[in-house]
């Protein structure tokens, strides 16, 4: 009789060592949605998202060992509210801001940016020196997106509210909107699918506070060891030169 209390402890700590084996393969075996939106790295091609941060979120899932994923490609609104509330959700291309910070858990920055106002040239009557003087203007901003919560914030009234990138673009070549704030990435890759003319668009204001990194980034219900193991394997992929090769955009 002496022996079954030894013998129930060896079986406790067994079946406790059990389980802690056991939560890497059942966070592995989890299917891991992963969300965007159309920019200049991530975009459908032959049907699937394609593109270099794509590749990145693939790669470093994979490395992870999280191989049940699922990748769409949505307007920004839908992508952002999916990784609001659904656990197991990975959202990328996100800005990491402030307001932010407490809502996701973030993974890791694929590279900084800066927002500008870009105006069509020929709208020379369009001045913006400073902020304020763009509040005179419509601008055309994305729907829930940085730059709509950051002009939001800042009491613009004239904003033009559309579900994709393209959709301002096109409102801003149309005259239909007379600025557009975007990084100078974004505004090459739109103008070559629009078959715009790039010199007919001119920055006039470059929003130096809204600089900031991109990220990618799980909801907030997803298990910790998720988290981890896509971090880790994003951070080799850092410092390995893998995430600045990719992200350089061929203009």
């Amino acid at each position: 009789m002496c022996f079954i209390p030894r013998l129930r402890r060896l079986l406790a700590a067994g079946t406790a060592a059990c389980a802690l084996l056991a939560a890497p393969a059942v966070a592995a075996a989890q299917t891991i949605q992963v969300v965007t939106e159309a920019t200049p790295w991530t975009y459908l091609e032959g049907g699937r998202v394609a593109g270099p941060a794509t590749e990145i979120v693939t790669t470093a899932l994979q490395r992870a060992g999280l191989t049940d994923t699922s990748i769409n490609l949505y307007p920004w609104a839908r992508a952002y509210d999916l990784a609001l509330k659904e656990p197991h959700t990975l959202i990328f291309l996100i800005a990491r801001t402030p307001a932010r910070e407490a809502q996701f858990k973030w993974v890791g920055e694929f590279m900084k940016i800066d927002y500008h106002f870009y105006r069509l040239k020929t709208q020379a009557d369009v001045v913006v020196g400073r902020l304020d003087d763009a509040r005179r203007y419509t601008v055309g901003v994305t729907r829930d997106d940085l730059r709509h919560q950051y002009l939001q914030q800042r009491g613009f009234t004239k904003l033009v509210v559309s579900a994709h990138n393209m959709d301002n673009f096109r409102k801003l070549i149309a005259g239909q909107v007379q600025l557009m704030p975007m990084p100078e990435d974004d505004a090459l890759a739109l103008c070559r699918e629009a078959r715009f003319d790039c010199a007919g668009l001119e920055k006039v204001h470059t929003l130096a506070d809204m600089s900031t990194g991109i990220h990618a980034a799980y909801s907030l219900a997803t298990p910790d060891a998720v988290v981890d193991r896509t971090r880790q394997a994003f951070d080799k992929l850092r410092a390995d030169g893998t995430v600045r090769r990719l992200m350089t955009l061929r203009r």
